[in-house]
């Protein structure tokens, strides 16, 4: 058409970030002080672990199926958490095969 003039439309702008899933200060969002957020979850938990079983220095009956032994209280639940510990990790593996 003569005489109209053309205005071509403006792109729009959007903002990217430069380090995507990371804060304005640069560090991930999955991180305390700088950590990842699973090293601090895990030192955390040990440290409690620990703690649980120093408290508990005292020496116990413990009765299995067929026979009796007396032992420190935190054998057992070292024992324990060690068992824990493995299944978690043994069926973890499992659960990813999936």
């Amino acid at each position: 058409m003569p005489g109209s003039i053309f205005v071509k439309p403006r792109a729009q702008t959007c903002e990217v970030t430069r380090y995507p899933g990371r804060q304005s200060d640069g560090r991930k969002k999955s991180e305390i002080a700088g950590i990842p957020t699973g090293i601090v979850v895990g030192v955390v938990t040990a440290l409690l672990a620990l703690w649980f079983l120093l408290a508990n220095l005292e020496r116990v009956r413990i009765q299995f199926w067929l026979f009796t032994v007396i032992a420190p209280l935190w054998i057992a639940l070292a024992a324990t958490l060690l068992i824990g510990g493995v299944l978690g990790w043994v069926l973890k593996g499992r659960r990813g095969n999936r």
